[in-house]
């Protein structure tokens, strides 16, 4: 089974597939992008993907959530593992923190690290790489002037030493992984489920359009965990709703909402249904 990540080896992406049960007798397949990693499973280059959601300090990936919402009609939800986040500032080689002038990272984890790279690296210029690993990747040949913000297994991999390890904002740092397939592959696990939508509607600029529509769940007694709106590029005011609440959709309360609203919009789709973490 070919199974893909955001690469390249190293990355917190990698790190949780690593973690999965049977990762190793899966072929793993790293990719530059969410888009690509994502887009992997619809053109069926990948059976399985892992990608990234929702931080617990940053909030949602958009990327993954635009990928899914407009691109993606035939790739569903299976699956989720939340993964801890730790960050850890590396360089070529041991160096004073005093000694560097540039930190290297994407931009999710730099704001994950602002109270660190604020009062530790209050000098250092911040600039952006296409992953953690890329950037520990492009620093393992540089001075003591250039230092990265990675995992410990990117170090490992590309022969670098660790500063200092869980540089992170707050220690509780977890990041939420979906794993993807093609739609009718059966989920496997045991409750609790969890279900993942996405809505938009003509109407959504009348007053009490979106309370209308989350009241269908609540009239039901069907908890909501999660809500996050994303524009859907067709001018200002208008958005895409994404939605996780609490049950499978074939349970007839978490059925007849989503019908609800479905009939109240001008399209919603399940995500996927699945096994929460």
């Amino acid at each position: 089974m070919k199974v893909a990540y955001l690469g390249p080896e190293g990355t917190f992406s990698h790190e949780a597939v690593l973690r999965a049960p049977g990762a190793s007798a899966h072929e793993l397949l790293p990719l530059r992008t969410l888009h690509e990693t994502i887009m992997a499973v619809h053109d069926g280059s990948a059976d399985r993907a892992l990608v990234p959601i929702e931080n617990s300090l940053e909030g949602p990936v958009n990327s993954t959530l635009d990928t899914l919402a407009v691109e993606t009609e035939d790739v569903r939800i299976f699956g989720e593992v939340v993964h801890p986040i730790r960050h850890c500032l590396i360089a070529a080689a041991p160096v004073p923190l005093q000694s560097i002038e540039r930190v290297v990272s994407i931009p999710q984890a730099t704001a994950q690290c602002a109270t660190f790279l604020r009062e530790r690296l209050p000098g250092a210029a911040v600039v952006a790489a296409n992953s953690t690993a890329e950037a520990v990747r492009s620093v393992a040949e540089a001075d003591g002037a250039v230092a990265a913000l990675g995992t410990r297994l990117s170090a490992e991999l590309y022969g670098c030493a660790v500063l200092e390890e869980g540089v992170e904002d707050t220690p509780d740092n977890e990041t939420r992984f979906v794993w993807l397939a093609r739609a009718g592959t059966n989920p496997s696990g045991r409750g609790p489920w969890k279900t993942s939508l996405v809505f938009w509607g003509a109407g959504d600029d009348a007053p009490g359009w979106l309370v209308r529509c989350l009241s269908e769940f609540a009239f039901r007694g069907v908890n909501l965990t999660m809500i996050e709106s994303r524009p859907r590029r067709r001018g200002l005011g208008h958005y895409m709703f994404f939605a996780d609440l609490e049950g499978r959709d074939a349970d007839p309360a978490v059925a007849a909402a989503i019908e609800a609203v479905r009939a109240q919009t001008e399209r919603l789709r399940v995500l996927g249904s699945y096994p929460a973490a």
